[in-house]
């Protein structure tokens, strides 16, 4: 690969201006940023990306949860080109379709499993996760009215879960912060509690007993509802966004008997945790959950271009097709076939790498023995991972798991010294996580985490500083 030059100081400094003029960031303090100045990165290879001063970053967030085969793929931008030269847009209306979005929808329904006897038989195409899950608001309420039961119209959702950002899909979302701009949630969804054994274990309680207790929240709040009420939950395998929230082993089978009983559908979303981020195509083939909907997104392009959808079982497709009348619902770039023929190219790359196998039996391990041996470090509490996904606590005290002030926001502290020292990892309040491109080897992980280790370092260095400082007045 020939990487570009570094930018100048001059030119580094006009471009960050441009961007504080004229680009609005996501989740971002704007004027802070505009202070700063924003990092601009330049270019990326294999696991790895590069700034504009020239320094290489190992990517250990793979962009967003996304870059599942890494960045760099020749094969990737054959497909877009083609595709572009051929058809380079056109739409699902109007009683139309094309080629890669009909070959994209056979493809992922022929990966993901039968589960409890049924097939996944349908795909509906976004062009993100948050579109998918707020086509599964309206998916779940179409069912449920043409099964005669209009009455039932809430969606149970988690506290700390992240299922996108538009009105509907932050409404799902668990997110306070999120929740208190804008009058959110909207009416008919409602939150539990989250599996986070850490932060709601009783004293002396067992990650096995907390699993089943945490599950059994859902099943309280569909008896204070009425379970004539209630349409759906939905729930992310592990929690990303909010921290890599991995629930203990008994927590999903308690989930699954629990709608089982009451009758109401299961969303599972996979935007994180599909295509291998787990070690398999699907999580819910980890989890061994039964899921009427799949959200996905993220890792079927790799995220070289947008693309999310919906994976619907045969028994809600069959109500829609059969009973269903014209479903008043869709998007622009539903099915389109650039990303679609972009996804089948990566599901190509999957597939003959053996990605999502590598992960479960050989990379992933790895990853998880290398990441457990930070808990040596004096600043975390916890290190536990799940495929390739992984955190860690930053703790005061390793004893008793006591946290830092928040005020000192220690989390972004790391942060900012894993970027000088040459990984991304990103800050959940003081949870650091991960999830690396799937292409790492073993020689990646080894250099990834003493990247991490000199940065927890650094961070370590910074706050005993900080409070001898303060103890010192």
């Amino acid at each position: 690969m020939n990487a570009p030059l570094p930018l100048t100081d001059t030119q580094l400094r006009e471009v960050q201006a441009l961007d504080a003029a004229h680009f609005l960031h996501p989740f971002t303090d704007h004027q802070a940023l505009a202070r700063r100045g924003a990092r601009l990165i330049t270019h990326a290879h294999g696991v790895h990306i590069w700034d504009a001063r020239g320094q290489r970053i190992i990517d250990a967030m793979s962009g967003l949860w996304c870059v599942n085969v890494g960045y760099g793929r020749q094969a990737l931008a054959d497909a877009a080109y083609r595709q572009m030269m051929t058809l380079p847009y056109y739409n699902a209306f109007f009683q139309t379709t094309t080629e890669p979005a009909v070959r994209l929808a056979a493809r992922l329904c022929e990966l993901a499993p039968p589960v409890g006897g049924r097939a996944f038989t349908h795909v509906f195409f976004t062009s993100s996760g948050s579109e998918a899950n707020d086509t599964n608001v309206r998916l779940v309420r179409r069912y449920w009215d043409l099964m005669g039961q209009p009455q039932r119209k809430i969606i149970i959702s988690r506290r700390n879960a992240y299922h996108g950002s538009t009105v509907a899909a932050a409404s799902l979302s668990g997110m306070a912060a999120m929740h208190a701009q804008g009058d959110l949630p909207i009416p008919g969804i409602v939150h539990i509690e989250q599996p986070h054994y850490w932060a709601l274990r009783h004293e002396g309680e067992t990650p096995a007993d907390f699993g089943r207790r945490a599950a059994r929240w859902l099943e309280d709040k569909i008896l204070e509802l009425g379970p004539e009420r209630v349409a759906a939950f939905i729930g992310e395998p592990v929690q990303g966004a909010g921290g890599v929230i991995i629930p203990p082993e008994t927590y999903w089978p308690e989930i699954q008997r629990i709608v089982e009983r009451y009758g109401i559908l299961f969303i599972s979303d996979e935007v994180i945790c599909a295509f291998g981020r787990l070690g398999h195509w699907f999580a819910y083939e980890r989890f061994g959950t039964q899921p009427d909907l799949v959200t996905f997104a993220k890792g079927v392009t790799s995220g070289y271009v947008p693309l999310g959808g919906v994976l619907v079982n045969e028994r809600i497709a069959r109500v829609l097709i059969e009973r269903g009348g014209e479903f008043n619902h869709g998007y622009t770039y539903s099915g389109h076939p650039v990303a679609c023929a972009v996804a089948l190219a990566n599901l190509d790359i999957l597939e003959a790498e053996a990605l999502p196998q590598r992960v479960r039996d050989d990379t992933g391990p790895y990853l998880a023995r290398r990441f457990a041996e930070l808990t040596d470090h004096p600043l975390v509490g916890v290190a536990e991972s799940c495929g390739f996904v992984a955190g860690l606590m930053l703790v005061r005290d390793k004893a008793t798991l006591q946290p830092w002030p928040e005020a000192w926001e220690v989390g972004m502290i790391c942060r900012a010294h894993c970027f000088d020292s040459g990984v991304v990892m990103r800050a959940v309040g003081d949870r650091m996580i991960i999830a690396p491109p799937l292409v790492m080897t073993r020689a990646d992980i080894d250099a990834m985490i003493a990247c991490i280790r000199t940065a927890l370092d650094k961070t370590w260095a910074e706050v005993q500083q900080k409070a001898a400082a303060m103890h010192s007045k």
